[in-house]
């Protein structure tokens, strides 16, 4: 298959669902592993405790060895060489094998996921990504149910089986995936990207607690239902698909930070009934529509903030892993706050008054995340609108600028690459000079502009031109 007959964004798309739906049926508390556990009459907590850690730490670690575009397909394509290998074993009794085997699965799949994280950049056109994180999300959540169904309903091995196909795919659609060529990680450009720190620090606690709720839904919504596995088996992920669906699909003018709101109290009722209604399948559909209805709303929120985050980095990999990461570490706390509750016995207002608690964390910092964003994204915001000028529009803006000294004809050059997203290799490449040449008139354009940052000139200079 010709590379060219799918568009890359769709083919990016592609990859990453199927593997996705790999990690969400077997490896990150799938049904797929929980059916083989009950085949085999073994425990699971043991496993998927270690396999949480095992894919944080793929996540986490993958960006800091990764630095280039090929570089990050050949991770994906050896990490899901090397989870379906590890993935052979769950077909026989259970053994120590198993543990090894299943730490394998988790920490590659962690770093094929991050890896992934390139290609979302490179294959996405910046004002698309939310469509992407939605779509991957969506295609692989019903993939999962279907694989779900068949685990439970006709073999646990026929499920595994379908979610390893489900890789070998993934793997093909990876070959596929273009390569740019460019480098992506230039130490040099450290300082200039230092704006995204803080607001990536503020979106990971935002993300480590808010998703402390899908870690209690794990260890207590779930076993108190899991009576009705005719329901939880197909209906569970509806809701989140529904959410995703919903929001993806909004008019570009609806304020989407006002669903973020929704989304908590959707989590503060779903805790409420959970400690008021009974166990019946009406009370799952009222708890379960609530609970999973509000993490799309909030996963695909910071997936595509991270999306958007990847254009102001030359470090996608790391950006996208860490930003998962901290969706991975909230599950896992949640996960031991929920087996603490679970052991200790706790009534169900207990659980609903910790749930609560951490929803009032999360309200609590919604309002400086959300400066920190508006502050990094307005300049990705005119970043969009410069790149849709003309050329001649384009070389207006940097010719009429104000600055303390004029820039020579070259700075003017660099500026305009600058603006237009380009790294510092890029622009060396166009202008056919060397990279250090290059990293000296950006240094001699920012004194000028009294700016640290490419984030600051673009503001800067575009704030006055573009009307927001």
């Amino acid at each position: 298959m010709d590379q060219n007959i799918i568009k890359p964004r769709r083919l990016s798309a592609l990859a990453f669902s199927l593997l996705f739906t790999y990690l969400l049926s077997f490896v990150f508390e799938g049904q797929v592993f929980y059916s083989l556990t009950d085949y085999f009459k073994i425990s699971s907590s043991t496993f998927i405790f270690t396999a949480i850690v095992s894919h944080f730490v793929g996540l986490f670690c993958c960006g800091f060895f990764i630095k280039t575009p090929k570089a990050a397909k050949n991770a994906m394509l050896y990490a899901i060489g090397l989870s379906f290998v590890s993935s052979i074993p769950f077909f026989f009794s259970a053994s120590f094998l198993w543990t090894v085997s299943f730490i394998v699965c988790a920490l590659a799949s962690g770093c094929a996921v991050a890896a992934w994280g390139c290609f979302l950049k490179s294959c996405t056109p910046k004002n698309e990504r939310i469509k992407t994180c939605a779509d991957v999300l969506i295609y692989s959540n019903i993939l999962m149910i279907f694989i779900n169904l068949i685990a439970i309903y006709r073999s646990p091995f026929i499920g595994l089986g379908l979610s390893m196909l489900a890789l070998i795919l993934a793997g093909f659609f990876t070959m596929l995936l273009p390569i740019t060529g460019e480098q992506i990680a230039e130490s040099s450009d450290t300082k200039a990207y230092l704006s995204l720190k803080e607001p990536m620090l503020f979106l990971i606690l935002f993300v480590v607690i808010i998703t402390i709720n899908s870690g209690l839904m794990y260890q207590v919504f779930n076993p108190a239902f899991e009576h009705l596995t005719w329901l939880t088996s197909w209906y569970w992920a509806v809701p989140y698909i529904a959410a995703l669906i919903i929001m993806r699909n909004l008019p570009g003018k609806v304020k989407r930070s006002f669903f973020l709101y929704v989304g908590m109290a959707m989590i503060m009722a779903s805790f409420i009934a959970f400690m008021f209604l009974d166990r019946s399948a009406t009370s799952y559909f009222v708890v379960d529509t609530l609970m999973l209805g509000a993490c799309g709303i909030f996963d695909l929120f910071w997936w595509s903030i991270i999306g958007e985050m990847l254009e102001h980095t030359d470090h996608p990999v790391k950006i996208f892993g860490i930003g998962l990461s901290a969706n991975v570490l909230g599950v896992l706390i949640g996960g031991l706050i929920g087996s603490a509750i679970t052991s200790f016995n706790l009534p169900s207002a207990n659980v609903a008054v910790i749930a609560l608690t951490v929803v009032c964390i999360t309200i609590a910092i919604l309002p400086p995340l959300n400066n920190q964003l508006v502050r990094l994204l307005k300049s990705h915001t005119y970043l969009m609108a410069y790149s849709t000028m003309g050329e001649k529009q384009q070389k207006n803006i940097v010719s009429t600028a104000k600055v303390v000294d004029l820039l020579t004809d070259r700075e003017q050059d660099v500026l305009r690459l600058i603006l237009a997203g380009k790294t510092n290799k890029a622009i060396a490449a166009e202008l056919f000079i060397s990279e250090n040449t290059v990293k000296t008139h950006v240094k001699n354009i920012y004194s000028k502009y009294n700016v640290s940052s490419r984030a600051e000139i673009i503001s800067t200079l575009l704030k006055e031109q573009i009307p927001e």
